[in-house]
């Protein structure tokens, strides 16, 4: 009897693109006009997986998250695993605002994973959650296509990533 065929779906983001996007914002940031004599900043906070903004008003955060973003684009970060902070006031009249990265399935969309599998109703499919991840085995490859396919048609608020394909 053959072995049952099986992937792992997963999403993140690759931290170093992430670092290197940042620093390419930063060299914007510090010959952009708009931006001479104010205190705007990008910190790039790797242990935490965040991104903390900071501009002297909302307009400025504005332009600094538009620069930040072009720059993830650019470096093929998806921009779907970014959690986007709300605009807060901080002290001496600045704005600030964290962007956090999603490096992994929370429990919420892996369960929405497994479950839109389930609902698929493919023949003999079966998702089960890992941790992290979701280990999703069936019978045949082609099930397992299929199921690629369906997952890849769904938003499910991140940008999943298929991979340990057997």
């Amino acid at each position: 009897m053959a072995q049952a065929a099986s992937f792992d779906v997963t999403t993140g983001v690759d931290l170093q693109e992430v670092d290197n996007a940042v620093n390419q914002a930063q060299k914007e940031l510090a010959q952009r006009y708009d931006f001479k004599g104010s205190k705007a900043t990008i910190e790039f906070k790797r242990a935490e997986s965040l991104i903390a903004l900071a501009a002297d008003s909302e307009f400025q955060m504005t332009a600094l998250f538009d620069i930040l973003q072009s720059k993830l684009i650019k470096r093929g970060v998806p921009v779907k695993n970014l959690d986007v902070g709300e605009i807060k006031q901080a002290g001496g009249d600045m704005v600030r605002r964290d962007v956090k990265l999603k490096v992994s399935l929370d429990t919420e969309t892996a369960k929405k994973v497994a479950a839109a599998i389930k609902d698929a109703k493919l023949k003999k499919v079966q998702a089960s959650i890992q941790g992290d991840q979701v280990r999703v085995s069936g019978p045949s490859r082609d099930d397992l296509q299929e199921a690629i396919v369906l997952l890849r048609s769904k938003d499910f608020g991140v940008q999943l990533q298929f991979g340990n394909y057997r």
